[in-house]
């Protein structure tokens, strides 16, 4: 196997491992509307259900986006975004007790490392393994079709 075939497989396995934690954190909303809904509330978060249901929809998207490889940078850009503000309003540590700073701290940090991880899937290029590549010619494919040759007729 070239290194070529390994680092693109590699990088699926690595989409795929990113995306796992988005879906099921998506339809855990869902499942739990209610009570994810009470804790955004208790965060100040205006417009709760508004919010929730467009932090479902990033997720499970961008998730499947990362899963599928259909349009995947584009997904993980949409992830990277949403993950900013999740961090900063979910994930303050500073000024919070011992053990709850700790906590929080742990889930702050990360984010960052899978913030990370969806800047390297965004920076690796639009020719990703994945369904994109499968489709022909249709608008979710990745592959450009050169125009026809006019001239020779």
């Amino acid at each position: 196997m070239n290194s070529s075939a390994l680092n693109k497989g590699l990088l699926v396995i690595g989409r795929i491992l990113i995306g796992i934690i988005f879906v099921e954190s998506g339809f855990g909303k869902i499942m739990n509307f209610d009570g994810t809904a009470g804790y955004m509330a208790a965060k100040g978060m205006p417009m709760v259900s508004l919010l929730l249901l467009g932090a479902i929809a990033v997720e499970i998207g961008g998730g499947l986006s990362l899963l599928l490889g259909v349009k995947p940078r584009w997904g993980a850009l949409a992830l990277f975004l949403f993950m900013i503000p999740t961090t900063l309003i979910f994930h303050k540590f500073w000024g919070l007790e011992a053990a709850e700073s700790a906590m929080q701290q742990i889930q702050f940090f990360k984010n960052l490392s899978v913030m990370g991880g969806l800047l390297v899937v965004f920076s690796s290029g639009s020719q990703q393994p994945g369904l994109d590549n499968l489709l022909c010619g249709c608008c979710c494919s990745s592959a450009k079709v050169p125009p026809a040759d006019t001239a020779a007729k």
